[in-house]
């Protein structure tokens, strides 16, 4: 360490305090983590306002938040940025802005901090109300009501984009106009309203058509849009929406890329096309994925593949972090599982017209409880005919009753008897005139 650096870094247990310069970032960038989060402090508290001292302020700024990010330290990015609105009156609302947001997404890197994130917002639109600061105000109100929905706080959050929509429609600035439609659509999916998901994406992607749109917001319309069409069991069209996602996603190394992924594969299983997920996994783009996400897909491909109900259950136990906290996937996997174990019950009751509701559960290797609640419910869905004789703990079943061709002969007679009827109605109505 050179002379001027040791007596520079020395100072700063002597609380001198440092000038905004570029000396003293530089002395700050070759100092370890806590002498320079305190020199680059007390470059903030250096009076002077010339453009020379603003500029190496901004720079202080940007070089604390990375420190403070770095130590997890989030109580002091929220301290920080309210330390710093003297300062913001010095600089133009453009550079307050960025550096409100970057302050914000820095502390968004720290885990655990939502409620300190949600905190810190409400405190920034309260300052920028009192400051008449629209354009920063409708920007943290945006990223308020997402953590508000992360937090499943939905009521506020909805009360908020309500509000927040209005606004930004009268004053038409379409691009956040999109993320605040896209927003809304998420929690209305969230809320499982379904029919206001749709109209609020239609919405983002109106007004993505007007303008440009980054790849990373056209990559999360095509994801959310695979969603909605996912849930309405258009698996083909979700495919191919989160082919798109994958591929913007993919392009930006974003960490949505391999989420893009995993519902790709999702959907290649629900239209019974399982066998073509090791292709994609085994592929140029799916091998820079390959981790417990894509084998949790891979586990459940081959448990649909092998109509295997056990092997399912085991791919939701060994992953279930990937499968089961995963709300999308979670979704549509207990469908799936539905779906095999009805298949499953219909091969075993198939040789019987009578049998014990224990040998079934015995064969498929579930609970008794189990299989009989899933044997109430598919008679009643009429999957097949058959009564369930609980005093002596069995399923008795019928043969399917043929259907008496009669009716519907009888139903087609009349029919033609009307049209003939009106027919000659018609005639003898012209011959009488």
């Amino acid at each position: 360490m050179s002379e001027r650096l040791w007596f520079l870094c020395c100072r700063t247990h002597t609380m001198v305090s440092f000038p905004a310069t570029t000396e003293t970032i530089s002395v700050a960038l070759e100092a370890n983590s806590s002498e320079a989060i305190q020199i680059l402090y007390q470059v903030l508290e250096d009076p002077s306002s010339s453009p020379e001292a603003l500029r190496v302020k901004e720079q202080a700024i940007t070089n604390l938040c990375e420190r403070l990010t770095e130590e997890k330290r989030g109580e002091d990015l929220r301290t920080l940025l309210t330390k710093l609105r003297p300062f913001f009156s010095l600089i133009p609302k453009a550079k307050t802005a960025k550096i409100v947001r970057g302050i914000i997404d820095a502390l968004a890197k720290i885990p655990g901090t939502t409620h300190l994130q949600i905190t810190l917002c409400k405190e920034m639109v309260a300052w920028t109300r009192a400051e008449k600061r629209t354009f920063l105000r409708q920007r943290v109100e945006a990223r308020l009501a997402a953590l508000l929905m992360e937090n499943k706080e939905y009521v506020e959050a909805l009360a908020l984009l309500t509000t927040l929509v209005k606004e930004v429609r009268r004053l038409d600035d379409k691009l956040l106009l999109v993320d605040i439609d896209l927003l809304e659509s998420k929690l209305h999916f969230s809320l499982r309203n379904l029919p206001k998901a749709k109209a609020a994406l239609t919405a983002a992607r109106t007004a993505a058509n007007a303008i440009y749109v980054p790849p990373a917001q056209q990559g999360t319309i095509d994801l959310q849009s695979g969603i909605l069409h996912a849930e309405e069991k258009d698996y083909k069209t979700g495919y191919s929406y989160f082919f798109e996602a994958f591929e913007s996603f993919n392009a930006l190394g974003d960490s949505r890329a391999v989420f893009s992924l995993k519902y790709m594969l999702l959907c290649k299983i629900m239209v019974s096309q399982a066998d073509d997920v090791a292709g994609i996994i085994s592929s140029k783009a799916g091998l820079q994925y390959v981790g417990p996400d894509l084998d949790a897909m891979k586990a459940v491909a081959d448990a649909h593949s092998k109509r295997s109900l056990k092997l399912f259950e085991n791919a939701l136990r060994d992953y279930k972090a990937q499968l089961e906290d995963d709300p999308i996937v979670h979704r549509h996997l207990s469908s799936l599982y539905d779906t095999l174990l009805e298949q499953n019950l219909c091969r075993l009751i198939e040789p019987f017209s009578r049998v014990e509701i224990a040998h079934i559960a015995e064969l498929i290797g579930l609970p008794v409880d189990h299989v009989e609640k899933k044997l109430s419910q598919m008679i009643l869905d009429k999957k097949f005919a058959g009564t369930l004789d609980q005093g002596a703990g069995c399923l008795i079943i019928f043969e399917d009753p043929k259907a008496d061709a009669i009716y519907s002969a009888t139903l087609d007679t009349i029919a033609n008897m009307e049209k003939v009827v009106d027919s000659l109605y018609v005639r003898s109505a012209k011959i009488m005139a």
